[in-house]
């Protein structure tokens, strides 16, 4: 297992930053939290779509029980990153993905994530 840095403190799906590492079984990096899936009302985590490192790869999909812990500054799979999924395997990540594709509610879907997220 690799060394990974300083992850910070535990945190819920709710405190979970667009942008924050994710890390492998391995502790080997995958990428970054690009949209975190989940019904706030009814408190349910349903798992990140992660940015991969590189421009030619494709975003992938980890659903919460592919993930073995929240951090302040990592995500941490219980799985190695080659067992994510494709977003538009799993209903609701594809739907996410799609309207990626749609700039100006991707830029609107961004701007809701970050007024929406507690302080």
């Amino acid at each position: 297992m690799n060394v990974v840095e300083d992850l910070g403190a535990k945190v819920s799906y709710f405190a979970l930053a667009v942008g924050t590492r994710v890390y492998d079984v391995d502790s080997a990096p995958v990428g970054v939290v690009e949209h975190v899936l989940a019904d706030e009302r009814q408190d349910i985590f349903h798992g990140v779509i992660v940015a991969p490192p590189g421009p030619d790869q494709s975003h992938r999909f980890a659903h919460r029980e592919q993930i073995a812990d929240l951090y302040e500054r990592g995500v941490v799979l219980s799985v190695p990153g080659a067992e994510m999924h494709e977003p538009g395997d799993d209903p609701p990540a594809g739907e996410v993905e799609n309207a990626d594709h749609n700039p100006v509610q991707a830029d609107l879907r961004r701007a809701w994530q970050r007024l929406s997220r507690p302080r």
